[in-house]
């Protein structure tokens, strides 16, 4: 059972299909543009969508708003130089503002950033300025069924090949977990080797530790050596690996606004402050209030509970499991903060051109007001100007984000009822084309059409 009760309740909107279908049009059938009043369960992103605790709640009575040096401020360095063991860490407002600051500090025009799988803002902050972002997944990932326990690792001798060859490598970003890559869990093993590797050649090695602390829950539960771990020391052994991290902190501190830079380095700590105080704030706040700062310090300590991240695990796995029952199969095993449908199998007769990951979310909205993310064509396909499809994404997958601490048992299984539906006349749901596709993070902005 969930380790918490609930004192604060929202009502949630109940819509017809008459009502979604009008809402999804005007939106041009884009998830991204319906608004929060039209969706009845939001698995869009589990990115700020938690629910705070009440010492969260708390926490944030006693935000000190001081421009500079703030009591908050010493409360949140603390704690998390407590658990990452960095020397040099700033807040800001969200995970994007580290990356773009990390990046312009480290990353030249031409140069390379060499990750297990990087998602779709991080890929965006490192074209804007003129690098390349190098996926290296291990050959676990490409078996979508298999029960291989280390999806999320990078392939160890393809980065030493990249780190070998001619070109010029800034640094390695692993993601922990790869979500990507289906949300699947980095091993500590495979995480030693590659900073290692990295090592070897002189390239910086960092995290993007979004979901640190599930991450950990994993290797607790399925690498040997760490069985008799708790998640936090696992945690905080990760930190220690590498050179510093990335962090969205709207994930594993459970808080609605917030993020982490953080390194070792003191060189490239100067450029880096340099660049937060011109672009977030002065570097106590970062762009964030007192409140949010108590906060996101209290949600640090609360998120590596073994209580909490167990519960979050089954219920992402009972959600992966009423799916199965119901006729769809989703990535293998499942990871702890969503899961990835597999739209592809789901819907053989959509060929890729028309988005078959896209079709099976917008028809979860259509049938039942759900809202959810395609990870497939739409989002990693390689289109022309017209928006046609030129190179598939090698998987069509719809990502099921669970917000943390938001929905009970029988809201899982309502999304379960509407999958089972969807699933007993699949050959219903009609594919889609573009009808307006932005160069960079289309799939935030794109409209689209349905195809007959």
């Amino acid at each position: 059972m969930e380790p918490y009760r609930i004192k604060v309740v929202e009502p949630i909107p109940i819509t017809t299909r008459e009502h979604r279908e009008r809402a999804l049009a005007a939106a041009g059938y884009n998830p991204f543009n319906l608004a929060a009043t039209d969706v009845t369960i939001d698995l869009l992103s589990d990115s700020g969508t938690g629910a705070l605790s009440a010492e969260q709640q708390s926490a944030g009575l006693r935000g000190d708003e001081t421009y500079a040096g703030a009591r908050s401020y010493y409360r949140f360095r603390d704690v998390v130089e407590g658990l990452t063991g960095y020397p040099h860490l700033w807040p800001v407002h969200q995970g994007r503002a580290a990356e773009r600051i990390l990046f312009t500090a480290l990353l030249k025009p031409g140069q390379v950033c060499v990750g297990n799988t990087h998602f779709d803002t991080t890929r965006a902050n490192i074209e804007i300025l003129g690098g390349q972002a190098v996926d290296l997944p291990c050959q676990a990932a490409k078996d979508l069924d298999s029960d291989a326990p280390f999806k999320g690792d990078i392939d160890l001798d393809a980065l030493e090949a990249v780190l070998s060859g001619p070109q010029d490598v800034a640094l390695v970003l692993m993601t922990i977990t790869n979500n990507g890559g289906g949300g699947q869990p980095v091993s500590m093993g495979n995480l030693k080797a590659a900073a290692a590797i990295a090592r070897r050649h002189g390239v910086p090695f960092f995290l993007d530790a979004a979901r640190f602390a599930e991450n950990a829950w994993l290797v607790t539960q399925r690498e040997p050596g760490y069985t008799d771990r708790t998640p936090r020391e696992v945690a905080e052994e990760a930190f220690r690996i590498s050179d510093g991290c990335v962090a969205s902190l709207k994930k594993d501190a459970i808080v609605h606004i917030g993020g982490l830079l953080a390194v070792k380095d003191p060189e490239l700590a100067q450029k880096c402050e340099l660049l937060l105080i011109a672009t977030e704030g002065f570097r106590t706040y970062g762009g964030l209030a007192g409140r949010d700062l108590e906060m996101l310090a209290q949600g640090l300590l609360e998120v590596t509970e073994p209580s909490y991240l167990r519960a979050r695990a089954e219920a992402t796995a009972y959600v992966a499991d009423l799916a199965a029952a119901g006729g769809v199969d989703s990535v293998r095993p499942t990871g702890v903060h969503a899961v990835y449908l597999n739209a592809g199998r789901l819907l053989p007769h959509l060929p890729p051109a028309r988005f078959p990951g896209f079709a099976l979310a917008t028809e979860l909205y259509l049938a039942g007001g759900i809202r959810c993310a395609e990870l497939g064509s739409l989002y990693l396909g390689e289109l022309d100007d017209g928006g046609n499809l030129l190179k598939a994404a090698p998987y069509e997958l719809v990502r099921l984000a669970i917000p943390r601490r938001v929905y009970t048992q029988s809201h899982l299984e309502y999304v379960g009822e509407v999958l089972a539906g969807i699933a007993q006349d699949p050959e219903r749901v009609p594919g889609y084309r573009l009808t307006h596709a932005p160069p960079l993070l289309r799939h935030f902005n794109c409209r689209l059409e349905p195809v007959s």
